[in-house]
């Protein structure tokens, strides 16, 4: 797998990934694939701006040429919060599941955090049940701090959200 940041002229391809991934995964994700396929091309592409310094950034995993995952960063903008980035977006194929993707990615998100002048952690929440998603995350040096209930409905369903962060400092 080659990791590099994507940019506006990947935005069909990440559209059509992130697609699937609301699709497949209701459960793991505020947005419904409804409500993404209804946004223009432009917002796909305002996502994946390439400027040095964009409040988002989005990486993308490819398998040969085929786009295969995603982990997005969302950095804070906020004076009293610029330490902090968010890992939203995160989803790998199922054909691709199973070889390291998602902790490539992982780590690649966490490298590209720790460049970013400032920003001290890294945080994220994943459903209540993901087994196999906080498994990764905690694997990647990830802690819980707390759970959010009802944090998503889905199909009449809420479930709950746990919190996790990432210091990026180096141990002590």
């Amino acid at each position: 797998m080659q990791i590099r940041r994507l940019v506006p002229d990947d935005a069909q391809a990440y559209r059509a990934l992130m697609l699937e991934a609301y699709e497949r995964h209701p459960e793991a994700f505020t947005s419904t694939a409804t409500e993404r396929a209804a946004l223009p091309l432009s917002w796909w592409e305002t996502r994946l701006d390439a400027s040095p310094q964009a409040a988002q950034v989005v990486l993308g995993g490819f398998d040969g040429d085929r786009l295969a995952g995603t982990a997005g960063l969302l950095f804070e903008t906020r004076e009293k919060s610029r330490h902090k980035a968010s890992l939203f977006g995160m989803y790998v194929a199922p054909s691709s599941r199973h070889a390291g993707f998602g902790r490539q990615l992982v780590l690649a998100a966490l490298a590209q955090a720790a460049a970013r002048d400032g920003v001290k952690l890294v945080q994220l929440t994943v459903t209540q049940g993901n087994a196999a998603a906080q498994a990764l995350y905690v694997q990647c040096g990830f802690a819980s701090f707390g759970v959010e209930p009802f944090a998503v409905a889905v199909g009449g369903v809420f479930l709950g959200k746990i919190h996790m962060w990432r210091s990026l400092d180096p141990p002590a």
